[in-house]
Order: C-alpha cells, then sequence, then structure tokens
C-alpha cells in the first residue's frame, strides 16, 4: 500500500507530461507482449515443420513435403513450397534459390513488424521525459521570480524536485523498453538465420540429389513422386 500511495504522488506531482510518457509505457507493453508471443509461436512452429518436413525430403518423398506444405501455414512451409514448385519447372538451383529467396522476403515483414517500435518508444519516452522537467523548470524559475527572497529557496528547490519526476518516469519506461527491444531483436534474427539455414539445406540437399542422379545417369532433379 505504501508503494502504491508513493507511486501515485509520484505520478500526480510529475505534472502533464506523465500521461503521455504513461501512454508511451502502455502502447509499448501491448506490442511487445504481442511481439513475444508471436515470435514464440512462429519459432515453434518452423522448427515443428522442419523437423517433419526433413526427414521426408531425406527419404525423397517430395510429393509428401509438398503435400506437408500446404497443410502449414510456417514460414519454413512456405519457403519449401516456393522451392518445391519451382522444381517442377526448372532444374537450375539458382533458379530454385530465387524462388525460395522470394518466399523468405514474402515472410520476413510478418517476423521483423512492430518490434523497432520499441525503441522509437523508447526514445520518445525519454524526450517527454526531459521536455516536461524543462517546461516544469521554466514555471519554476517563474512562479519564483516574484515570490519572497525569504521562501525562493525552498519554492526552487519543491519546484525542481516535481520537474525532475518527469525525467525519472521517463527514464523508467525507456530502460525496460529497450531491454526489451534488444531481446526481441535477438530472437527476430534467430528465426531469420534458422529460415536462412532452411533455404541453405534445402538446396545442398537439391544439388547433392542433381549430383547423384547425374552420376547415375538419371534427372538432374528428384522427381516428385
Amino acid at each position: 500500500m505504501d508503494f502504491l500511495t508513493t507511486a501515485l504522488r509520484f505520478f500526480q506531482t510529475g505534472g502533464p507530461f506523465m500521461i503521455p510518457i504513461a501512454l508511451v509505457l502502455a502502447v509499448g507493453v501491448a506490442i511487445a507482449l504481442e511481439r513475444y508471443i508471436y515470435l514464440a509461436i512462429t519459432m515453434r512452429a518452423n522448427r515443428r515443420d522442419f523437423d517433419t518436413l526433413l526427414p521426408l525430403m531425406l527419404q525423397g518423398k517430395f510429393k509428401e513435403v509438398l503435400a506437408g506444405t500446404g497443410e502449414n501455414s510456417s514460414a519454413v512451409s512456405h519457403i519449401f513450397r516456393e522451392g518445391l514448385e519451382r522444381m517442377q519447372s526448372t532444374r537450375r538451383r539458382q533458379d530454385i534459390e530465387y524462388a525460395m529467396e522470394e518466399g523468405l522476403l514474402e515472410a520476413l515483414p510478418a517476423i521483423e513488424k512492430r518490434t523497432p517500435y520499441l525503441a522509437t518508444f523508447a526514445n520518445i519516452a525519454t524526450l517527454l521525459g526531459l521536455l516536461g522537467t524543462i517546461t516544469g523548470l521554466i514555471a519554476a524559475f517563474t512562479a519564483v521570480a516574484n515570490a519572497d527572497p525569504a521562501e525562493k529557496a525552498t519554492l526552487l528547490s519543491q519546484s525542481i524536485s516535481i520537474a525532475m519526476n518527469t525525467t525519472a518516469f521517463g527514464l523508467i519506461v525507456a530502460i525496460p523498453l529497450l531491454l526489451v527491444h534488444a531481446h526481441l531483436q535477438g530472437k527476430t534474427i534467430a528465426i531469420v538465420e534458422s529460415l536462412d539455414i532452411a533455404v541453405v539445406k534445402f538446396l545442398n540437399f537439391v544439388e547433392r540429389g542433381r549430383v547423384e542422379g547425374e552420376a547415375k545417369g538419371e534427372a538432374t532433379t528428384p522427381p516428385l513422386r
């Protein structure tokens, strides 16, 4: 109860800029939660589908792989489907790679969106805190200009203390948002790197199958069966 009372008094004495900083905090927390849940689900879905589809590819069951990619909506499934569909019309590794890279580029916006907002909101919270402090100091010096000389020091110290609450609150909001942004950015990079690895593994497998096929005098691209 004492903590809540202190926090409420701290918020009330911080001036009008405490409200927009609180709004920035609320929006930032909402985005952070949404991104954390989405990235966790995406990472789990990609790992599940990759572990399911890769053994089928190793067995040469490309038709089953293609059917599996149609049943799942993960980024890995989408990228694999692009590669498999291109394999039906071309045997060149470069063409297949271009198709898979196109699928990767289509998947990236959903993975990367909104996370950069957290760093922006952290900067906005800091700047709002500084602006609130400067505004409070201007009001404080204006108020003590015509005050009794004996009261000026007391009034000034009280006004500065109140004005500094805005900066403190801005930093209290900004620091966690920056930490959460760094964490989510790391998860985003990990997902993108895992998709790049999936593309390379797919292409290497296709290339190995092409080389083995040429050695046996067979088609240079494993057939869908």
